[in-house]
């Protein structure tokens, strides 16, 4: 209901709308109508009004709400749900929770700050409020449980392609890391529930550094973290930014749902820095094992083909430096 107030009061522009025009087209009272414009304005939006003139949206808040993001939303399946929160420990922790109780394909959950976010391999990700786009999507694919770790290439694609509608050049590290300037811009964690032969559901959950300055990361992170702000010279807006990753995101869960994952790898090879150069793997596999080698390929999985002095290596998960 909130949502279509917004819409309403957006398509009015700098004319005012009556509280009775807005209750005659959702069919409730005036005062039912205060009553949410209050929850708006409780949620940061700047709603002037005016006795026998109604209501008019001066400004809207640099928050993630679902009442800001959905009103010029244009998916088909991702983001129709929303969830948000000013504050979790881990979106993916909620988005699991709210999966296994039934929450539908494509439901976001979105929060301000993640108290306990986590990356790869169980490391912390910083993610301060406000400054960044902290969420998980549920997803409930038709393809089969053994193709869900490349909805990780999928997801880094679909934030490469948002990046390119801001014209940021996205620049992707075998698995899934965003970089610029060597420093690392978004973490995508994936996570699966599956029985034999059929995904119960997905949780990718994606971290996006958007709007910190270098000397707001923590000591430890500043050479090796970075954000699309310190990219672009300046901030960036993040509710058309979480939009744009969303509608991206969408086209390429349709496309993979129907025709598998091939244009998914054309589009991160595209994007890649990794194929064709000299690098050093963590294997997360094999005690921690660390070699050396050049990136050929990628195989049908979405794995890394390594080519060593001791011949071929397919790397599933790791850590990869390029040397």
């Amino acid at each position: 209901m909130r949502k279509t107030i917004v819409e309403m009061l957006k398509k009015s522009g700098d004319n005012f709308i009556s509280g009775e025009s807005i209750a005659g087209d959702l069919g409730i009272s005036r005062t039912a109508v205060w009553k949410h414009i209050q929850k708006l304005r409780e949620s940061g939006y700047l709603i002037l009004s005016r006795e026998r003139r109604g209501y008019k949206l001066k400004d809207a808040p640099d928050l993630l709400l679902p009442s800001e993001i959905q009103v010029e939303l244009k998916t088909e399946i991702i983001g129709k749900q929303m969830e948000y929160y000013p504050s979790v420990d881990s979106t993916n922790r909620v988005a699991k929770a709210l999966a296994y109780h039934g929450a539908e394909d494509g439901t976001i959950v979105v929060a301000e700050e993640q108290e306990s976010g986590k990356g790869r391999l169980e490391r912390n990700y910083y993610s301060p409020r406000g400054k960044g786009i902290w969420f998980s999507i549920i997803l409930r694919p038709k393809f089969l449980p053994h193709n869900a770790p490349k909805c990780t290439l999928m997801a880094a694609v679909a934030v490469a392609e948002a990046m390119n509608r801001f014209n940021l050049k996205a620049e992707i590290k075998w698995p899934n890391d965003i970089m610029f300037d060597g420093r690392k811009l978004v973490g995508i964690l994936t996570e699966i529930t599956a029985e034999i032969g059929k995904i119960t559901y997905i949780v990718v959950g994606l971290g996006i550094n958007v709007n910190i300055s270098r000397e707001e990361f923590p000591e430890d992170l500043r050479s090796v973290a970075t954000s699309l702000s310190e990219m672009n010279g300046g901030e960036i807006s993040r509710v058309e930014f979480f939009r744009a990753v969303l509608e991206e995101f969408d086209k390429l869960y349709r496309e993979v749902n129907e025709s598998g994952f091939e244009k998914i790898f054309t589009l991160w090879k595209k994007y890649n820095i990794t194929l064709g150069k000299n690098i050093r793997v963590i294997s997360a596999g094999d005690g921690g094992e660390t070699f050396t080698g050049k990136a050929i390929d990628l195989d049908k999985e979405g794995a890394l083909i390594v080519e060593t002095e001791q011949g071929l290596r397919t790397v599933y998960a790791g850590d990869v430096s390029i040397r």
